[in-house]
């Protein structure tokens, strides 16, 4: 990759990087499963209007949009509402690569790699060494398992995009957003009830609303159209195992903006396990070189780095 497109692929882990920073401020005014309504509302609007509709079979469009958009991002708000810190999320959610590579392997026969397996040994033990440590200081291992399933629930829509094999893979991202409001406002009305969501829409031109609305914009904008836009272009021009890597740049930015902005810190039993999820998900990314070109497989092989990265 040329140094101007190896720049971009870091200007795109830090936009999701910050994107965390902005999911709390949105959650400080909006109730969780309410503000994943109005996230996937300001895309769903425009794309309904503007974007023509990827030429996928349905059921996988539903699919991505069910994993990626409902389970991944309930799940995350959830663990975020109920005191996950912000930095730790962005990296708990990175067991979305593990989980794809033990799926695709289960439910798509595809062939996992010896250095695939050894990446999602260390980034399994590094998510073991976090929620220990969480359960171990008294935090409680609830935010944690609750970021875990949105990891979860982004494998099951990373299947869904991979097999619904999109000529257009940001018109398949956009239309992603048309699946999650019906579903995750039903979920608002039942868990967090007509009054909670109203007294949330109230006062908010105060500091609060107005840094929530900006977190809304920035998440639905600047991390998926702008952030989805260059990664997918990107990823069209260069080989997965080159782009790839650079997403595990976002759990380092958004560790590093949620110490500098919220005062979050880690100790040193979560740094280690921070840097062996890290450390897994890039040894499992790497492709290696073959001496010589090697028949094509029955089945795919699949590593973490063939695996959309979108947040």
């Amino acid at each position: 990759m040329p140094t101007r497109h190896r720049l971009l692929a870091v200007v795109v882990a830090v936009i999701w990087g910050v994107n965390f920073l902005a999911i709390d401020a949105a959650l400080a005014q909006f109730p969780p499963m309410f503000a994943v309504v109005l996230r996937f509302v300001v895309l769903a609007v425009p794309t309904l209007l503007w974007v023509p509709r990827p030429e996928v079979p349905v059921r996988w469009l539903l699919a991505y949009g069910l994993g990626f958009g409902v389970l991944q991002f309930a799940f995350l708000y959830a663990g975020l509402a109920a005191g996950m810190p912000t930095g730790l999320a962005s990296l708990v959610l990175q067991s979305s690569a593990p989980f794809t590579v033990v799926l695709g392997a289960a439910l798509l026969r595809e062939r996992m790699t010896p250095r695939a397996v050894v990446g999602l040994a260390l980034a399994v033990l590094g998510l073991g060494v976090v929620g220990w440590s969480r359960a171990d200081a008294g935090a409680g291992l609830l935010p944690f398992l609750l970021v875990l399933a949105g990891g979860l629930g982004w494998s099951l829509g990373n299947l869904g995009s991979r097999l619904a094999r999109a000529p257009k893979p940001l018109h398949l991202t956009l239309w992603m957003s048309v699946v999650p409001p019906v579903p995750m406002l039903a979920l608002a009305l039942a868990v967090e009830g007509p009054a909670r969501i109203g007294d949330s829409l109230h006062e908010l031109g105060a500091r609060t609303g107005l840094l929530a609305l900006a977190g809304l914009a920035y998440t639905a904008v600047i991390a998926t159209v702008v952030g989805s836009g260059i990664w997918t272009w990107l990823m069209a021009r260069h080989p997965a195992g080159a782009v790839a890597p650079f997403s595990m740049l976002v759990p380092v930015v958004g560790m590093s903006t949620a110490w500098l902005v919220l005062g979050e810190r880690i100790d040193v039993v979560e740094a280690a396990g921070a840097i062996l999820v890290i450390g897994g998900v890039l040894v499992g990314s790497r492709t290696g070189r073959r001496a010589r070109p090697a028949p094509a497989p029955a089945a795919r092989q699949v590593t973490p780095a063939s695996l959309p990265c979108r947040t």
